[in-house]
């Protein structure tokens, strides 16, 4: 073999003057012989007890077929927040070790916290696309600092540049199912049709990524994949098709006391929790049903009915993958797994909301005015979330909720299946188990040492153990040290099957939080605090806990919340951080983080060519159907729609734009009331005016359109309803600077959005 100076070092032939005095060589495969497919399933805000096989009387057939054939841990625990589980789940290390202390929205300014993962802390996309494997993702991502998520990114953080070959989902925390800001690989597509038409988000995502799928088993099907299919359910907004909606009608009459005693009776028999287990009484806040007034039941059961009805249409969708795996050929050789990243929300309040934006707004749901709009709840025209009671109903049998470090935050559903090399198909496994330990697990199934470099980068380690032995042995140890919590202060330490957890009370000193201990191998819902009678074992797991905090990344603790949070939002060169905004149509969609603040108050200034005839059109476009606003043009007049919640305020010229040239002129002044005066005008001249009662802080999660309207604010138009004319020129003008309403608002909104 000789060397060849213009050739790789590594290449392992010969080179002569030509062919036939040479010897070819091919780098040899780096996928192993025979090595599994593998599909990531990631419900959002899905509770303990919420699937059918874990509890639950809601449909999830599916489900629970792939779980009969595979099996159900009992033990599996996350970070109790989305992205800060996902980052775990995608690295295999402890969240705030890779700057996901909580959601990626924010960036404190501390390493724990900046809403990107670390280079240093490869995704599992990245060491399997390393490896020969295809990479899919599909649905949810939120793992990249959401200003830097609009057109112009940077697009570092988005799945293609984090190992993943293709994408199609959205990049925020939450989406409207019906009308999703959609983004394939990177950048923002229309969605294919429209609601009247059929359309919902999961049916789509699944389309989707079982079209990558196929290509790849059409193309070169010696390649095996990785998808990670994280769908926007089970979050709010609960949105279904009209039949799944139906069939639940009256389904949750007789209240959450009723279910919740049902399905951990149902527990019991399917052996999800010990025979010994208690139910934990009702969290601080969550009154019994019989004492709710007629409309707050009829309020919560429609909530629930919409959850319900949401759920089953996903486990439809997953069934629909399934088929498809089948009929391509790939499912016997695939390892499936599914899970939760945290437990049931609790961002619906005590009464649940119609629209989840009016909790953004520190506004209270007015359960009498809201049962009018029965009908609407689980449609589009709804933005809903399910009340305290039947959150922990989902969480059963524990107690509180996600955010949490108890076990209704943090304990989760998690399901393999694996056709061929699991021991004891149908049956369950206690181990304690963390989300930190997928990524080893996927690793250890394949075969694929994890890499100490990757792109040239030397990798941290990795914190989470591989729960490969227990496919084999229901009763294998899995060795692992202690494993802390932390959330917005709530902490806890889990180790040798103890748990010592405290409930933080934001802006009170940590030392003053009250630590309780459980042993969960007899307490399974922490219910027996054996704080008092086990003081030394507590007093050494709350020590441990700071030691564990220290190593792993955890410090500061950082409760402030609003002020602290919202900084992100305002570092220099982020859209957020400056007053005035400036756009050249046509411009790709706008997300909600990167658009002007609707709060204080605004101008916008439009220069355009208005084309002959009545020149109907969207002009700016920003929100839904359920709150937002929409400057268009209709019947050659200029509109002005300010939609909040369903309430909408309108300013309408009464002479129609003329062809050719203008500036348009949209004021709307905020007033010490905490509404707003709105003045249209067209080259100077006022052709409308109105008052609008209430200024929202937060407006809407979904962003803006320009020239054009995705998801309409009105039934005066149907998207995409572009404007014909030309726009030239779209400047915006903030007012004052954020108020405390406001910031508090937006950490309201970013709360919500896990």
């Amino acid at each position: 073999m000789t060397q060849h100076p213009a050739h790789d070092a590594s290449f392992g032939g010969r080179i002569g003057r030509t062919y036939q005095q040479s010897e070819p060589w091919w780098p040899p495969t780096v996928v192993p012989p025979g090595a599994p497919n593998v599909v990531v399933v990631v419900l959002d805000d899905t509770g303990y007890s919420h699937l059918g096989c874990y509890g639950s009387t809601m449909a999830t057939p599916n489900i629970d077929a792939i779980a009969a054939k595979g099996l159900r841990y009992t033990g599996f625990h996350t970070t109790a927040l989305c992205s800060p589980t996902r980052a775990c789940l995608l690295t295999g290390r402890n969240h705030h070790t890779v700057g996901m202390r909580s959601i990626s929205n924010f960036d404190t300014g501390f390493p724990n916290m900046r809403g990107a993962i670390p280079k240093s802390a490869a995704t599992l996309a990245e060491v399997l696309r390393d490896n020969g494997y295809a990479t899919y993702a599909a649905g949810k991502w939120h793992l990249a600092p959401m200003a830097e998520c609009s057109a112009a990114g940077p697009f570092t953080n988005w799945p293609l540049q984090r190992g993943f070959d293709r994408f199609y989902g959205f990049l925020n925390g939450e989406s409207d199912q019906f009308s999703p800001e959609l983004i394939c690989d990177n950048h923002a597509v229309p969605q294919p049709r429209s609601p009247a038409e059929g359309y919902h988000f999961s049916e789509d995502v699944v389309d989707q990524a079982s079209g990558f799928i196929r290509d790849l088993r059409s193309l070169v099907p010696e390649r095996p994949f990785f998808l990670y299919l994280a769908f926007g359910a089970m979050h709010a907004p609960h949105q279904a098709p009209q039949s799944y909606l139906d069939k639940y009608r009256g389904r949750f009459d007789a209240g959450w006391d009723v279910e919740r005693e049902a399905w951990f009776a149902r527990q019991k028999q399917l052996g999800v929790i010990p025979p010994d287990t208690e139910l934990a009484p009702r969290n601080k806040g969550v009154k019994p049903w019989n004492e709710l007034s007629a409309n707050e039941q009829r309020f919560a059961a429609r909530l629930q009915e919409a959850f319900a009805a949401m759920l089953e249409h996903t486990d439809d969708q997953i069934g629909r993958l399934v088929a498809h795996l089948q009929q391509l050929g790939a499912w016997d050789n695939t390892l499936f797994v599914l899970l939760s990243d945290n437990g049931a929300s609790q961002e619906g309040g005590a009464s649940g909301v119609l629209n989840g934006t009016r909790y953004y707004n520190g506004i209270r749901e007015d359960v009498d005015t809201a049962v009018l709009r029965l009908d609407d709840i689980g449609g589009p025209n709804s933005h809903s979330n399910i009340p305290w009671g039947w959150a922990q109903a989902g969480n059963s049998p524990l107690k509180w909720y996600k955010q949490n470090t108890h076990g209704g935050g943090v304990r989760d559903p998690l399901i393999v299946h694996w056709p061929g090399h699991l021991a004891d198909a149908g049956s369950i496994r206690k181990q304690f188990c963390h989300a930190i330990d997928i990524a080893p697990t996927v690793l250890a199934a394949i075969g694929i040492a994890q890499p100490s470099e990757v792109a040239g980068v030397p990798q941290m380690p990795v914190h989470g153990t591989s729960l490969l032995p227990t496919f084999a042995d229901a009763e294998a140890a899995i060795p692992r040290g202690p494993q802390y919590f932390e959330m917005f202060g709530h902490r806890a330490l889990v180790l040798d099957g103890w748990k010592a957890v405290s409930r933080h009370k934001a802006g009170t000193p940590y030392d003053d939080d009250v630590w309780e201990l459980y042993h969960l191998e007899q307490d399974f819902s922490e219910c027996k605090d054996l704080a008092q009678a086990e003081p030394e074992r507590l007093q050494k797991m709350m020590a441990l806990w700071w030691q564990e905090a220290e190593k792993h990344g955890v410090l500061p603790l950082d409760d402030r919340g609003a002020s602290e949070m919202f900084r992100a939002s305002q570092r220099p060169g982020m859209p957020t951080a400056r007053r005035r905004f400036v756009y050249y149509p046509p411009v790709s969609h706008i997300p909600a983080d990167a658009c002007p603040s609707p709060a204080r108050g605004w101008r916008t200034t439009i220069e355009l060519t208005h084309p002959q005839g009545p020149g109907d059109g969207a002009l700016i476009n920003r929100g839904t159907i359920n709150s937002g606003y929409g400057l268009y043009v209709r019947d050659g007049c200029l509109h002005f729609d300010y939609n909040c919640f369903h309430t909408h305020t309108r300013a309408v010229a009464t002479a129609p734009l003329t062809a050719g040239p203008h500036t348009l002129v949209l004021d709307v002044v905020r007033q010490e009331d905490g509404g707003a005066q709105v003045a249209l005008r067209v080259d100077g001249a006022c052709v409308a005016e109105a008052a609008i009662p209430k200024l929202l802080f937060v407006l809407s999660t979904l962003g803006m359109d320009l020239g054009r309207a995705a998801s309409p604010v009105n039934g005066d138009y149907q998207a995409p309803f572009a404007y014909p004319g030309r726009l030239h020129r779209v400047a915006f003008d903030l007012g004052d600077k954020a108020s405390h309403g406001e910031i508090r608002a937006v950490m309201r909104t970013e709360m919500a959005r896990q």
